[in-house]
């Protein structure tokens, strides 16, 4: 088992194909105790190929993996114990509810938590008779976690884990989330919802066509997008070349009336911007200054992406049509 320091999860060079198709080409990912890492991507990106391979559901075709210092194919039996995997879909009996299911997942490991905590914890004691198929699909989502936690793991995976959940559910999850940082878990979880990704992340890994576009804190990936930017509203064809003169950075007009420049959003420059308008008798409206938002830079990252890959080359959106992965069972062994 890795030492004091060690990572949780080291991912090196890891490359996953499906026959001619690169669905993951070369990527590098390290994530200590303590943090909570979101892979965010396009559809086809590579997110789930890489967090199967992480998990040992999917051998990797180059490169390497090591979770707690354990290689979570050839090692599974010292892998499984220690880990937490919350599924997407699937992975309960119809017929069985979410007590009895607590139960049988808990006599996988040797120290789990109790069921009936989690029940508590998840917010599903009154629906703990409930069988499976009856509950709605907030419900399985929380049951999922709760499994997810059952071991007491060092490491969790949560594939798309508010999908289908009400702000309740939500709210649950980002509680549990918090509780695992500060127990020292490693979380690594996948997601489509950037406002999630914004509450929970410590750091955001931005995945495009199998590969690592981008990597950071939010606030290193909003630094490397530049000081930051002003938009507004205003009259068309507002004389942009004047105006961007006076500021000393471009202004672009991307749609009748609404307008951006790359700058610092602080009180002088926006002081100078709303003088300007103003001594041209130009009215302003929807004004935001400040460094993009996740869901702007995500957008812009992804867009980027787009445009360097050259049609034919690389993973390509082709990923899109892998074949369906098999459905995964949770047994610790």
């Amino acid at each position: 088992m890795a030492g004091p320091g060690a990572p949780s999860l080291e991912i090196r060079s890891l490359t996953v194909r499906y026959g001619e198709l690169v669905a993951v080409d070369g990527v590098d990912l390290v994530a200590g105790p303590g943090e909570v890492v979101t892979l965010l991507g396009p559809n086809g990106a590579g997110k789930t190929s890489t967090v199967e391979a992480a998990e040992g559901y999917r051998r990797p075709s180059g490169g390497s993996v090591r979770v707690l210092g354990h290689d979570p194919v050839t090692e599974r039996s010292a892998v499984a114990p220690v880990i937490g995997v919350m599924l997407q879909k699937g992975g309960v009996y119809p017929g069985m509810g979410p007590r009895e299911a607590l139960r049988l997942f808990a006599h996988y490991y040797p120290d789990p938590r109790g069921p009936e905590e989690l029940l508590e914890r998840v917010g599903l004691g009154r629906a703990a008779r409930t069988p499976w198929r009856r509950l709605s699909g907030g419900e399985q989502q929380r049951l999922s976690l709760a499994l997810a936690l059952v071991g007491r793991p060092r490491v969790v995976f949560l594939d798309e884990p508010t999908s289908g959940v009400d702000p309740e559910g939500r709210q649950v999850l980002r509680d549990i989330v918090a509780s695992l940082r500060e127990e020292g878990a490693c979380t690594v979880l996948t997601t489509h919802e950037l406002e999630e990704a914004e509450r929970l992340a410590t750091r955001v890994v931005v995945m495009a066509k199998g590969r690592v576009v981008a990597s950071g804190a939010l606030e290193e990936l909003a630094a490397q997008a530049g000081p930051g930017e002003v938009q507004w509203t205003s009259r068309p064809g507002v004389d942009v070349s004047s105006l961007s003169l006076l500021l000393g950075s471009p202004v672009a007009e991307p749609s009748p009336g609404r307008y951006r420049v790359a700058m610092a959003g602080g009180p002088g420059p926006v002081a100078t911007l709303t003088g300007w308008l103003a001594a041209q008798g130009l009215p302003i409206e929807q004004l935001r200054a400040g460094r993009p938002s996740l869901e702007e830079l995500y957008l812009r990252l992804t867009a980027q992406a787009r445009a360097d890959e050259a049609p034919g080359d690389g993973p390509g959106d082709g990923q899109q049509g892998l074949p369906r992965r098999p459905r995964r069972g949770r047994a610790a062994g």
